[in-house]
């Protein structure tokens, strides 16, 4: 972190941090996905938790994934002060200061990991703690800055949350949980290279080696369409796992088709047209890519609904 966040003043008086700032520490948003998906690698596993252990881990893994942006809202602050998308943030406006963000996200990280172990079994614990370390670490203080693949390798840390689920329930890793992990893993590429595609300004402003930055935005266009294609398989190999079913599958051939079919169409575009239309087809990739996701998820639920009833599953 290349320099500190002085808190802002209001008059005479520091400013004081409400309550909401620091749930914006925790990226309320990137949590309900980490929740979502968590929840659902749990209840689509073969065991059952009892309730009370199902509510527990869920909220330690939320927890944990509060802890990530904690941690990377301290680390990050100098480059979110200067890109349009995060400078309202709570560091880089002033409202929180950095340490703080710091503090909680240590403390949050401990709580949820230890907590996790109690509640559930060691090797979720593990994965918790990993995935934090990952995405704090590995993603937030070494990649982000280094390499333009930053997105590519730093996605794992977003795919741990259903196979954390998983094994909350199992105690194992299975077939289905690297499946399902996989599936966000290759999801993530796209997804932040199509926002990459009208935020490059932000990030070249912040000197982040973004794709579009160290390549340019025809190279990104390409690599988008190359992992959408190699996002087919696997999204279609986990439909018919014991987690899939036929209405899985149906689903995950419409989605990716309509997935590839945006991809394409972003490959084709020319740079001048794009951007005389601001961006429109990129937009609209991009919030298809967030809806993508939980369609698929949701689906894997239905299944799992479905099965009692003899409807579901193979």
């Amino acid at each position: 972190m290349s320099e500190s966040i002085t808190v802002e003043r209001i008059g005479d008086a520091p400013y004081e941090a409400s309550f909401g700032d620091y749930v914006q520490l925790l990226k309320p948003r990137v949590m309900s996905l980490v929740v979502f998906t968590a929840l659902v690698g749990l209840l689509v596993a073969p065991v059952s938790l009892h309730p009370v252990e199902a509510v527990a881990a869920i909220l330690f893994i939320a927890l944990g994934a509060g802890a990530s942006g904690s941690l990377n809202m301290w680390w990050d602050a100098d480059i979110d002060a200067v890109m349009k998308r995060t400078a309202r943030r709570p560091v880089p406006a002033g409202k929180v200061d950095g340490g703080e963000a710091l503090g909680l996200g240590l403390a949050l990280s401990g709580i949820s990991v230890v907590m996790l172990g109690l509640a559930t079994n060691l090797l979720a614990a593990g994965l918790l703690a990993f995935t934090i370390f990952f995405y704090a670490v590995v993603y937030s203080m070494w990649l982000k800055r280094l390499t333009p693949q930053n997105i590519v390798i730093g996605g794992a840390a977003g795919a741990f949350p259903p196979m954390i689920g998983w094994v909350c329930a199992t105690g194992s890793l299975s077939i289905e949980a690297v499946l399902m992990f996989a599936l966000i893993f290759m999801w993530t590429p796209p997804h932040f290279w199509a926002l990459a595609l009208f935020m490059k300004e932000d990030y070249h402003k912040a000197g982040v080696p973004m794709l579009t930055v160290t390549h340019g935005r025809k190279s990104t266009r390409l690599h988008i369409l190359v992992y959408t294609l190699l996002l087919v398989p696997v999204a279609i190999g986990a439909a018919l796992t014991s987690i899939g079913g036929p209405f899985t599958l149906a689903v995950a051939v419409a989605l990716n088709a309509w997935f590839v079919i945006g991809a394409v169409r972003i490959w084709r575009r020319d740079e001048a047209v794009a951007e005389a239309d601001k961006y429109s087809v990129e937009k609209a990739v991009f919030r298809f890519s967030l809806l993508y996701l939980f369609l698929h998820f949701g689906a894997f639920l239905v299944e799992a609904a479905l099965k009692p009833y003899g409807l579901g599953g193979w």
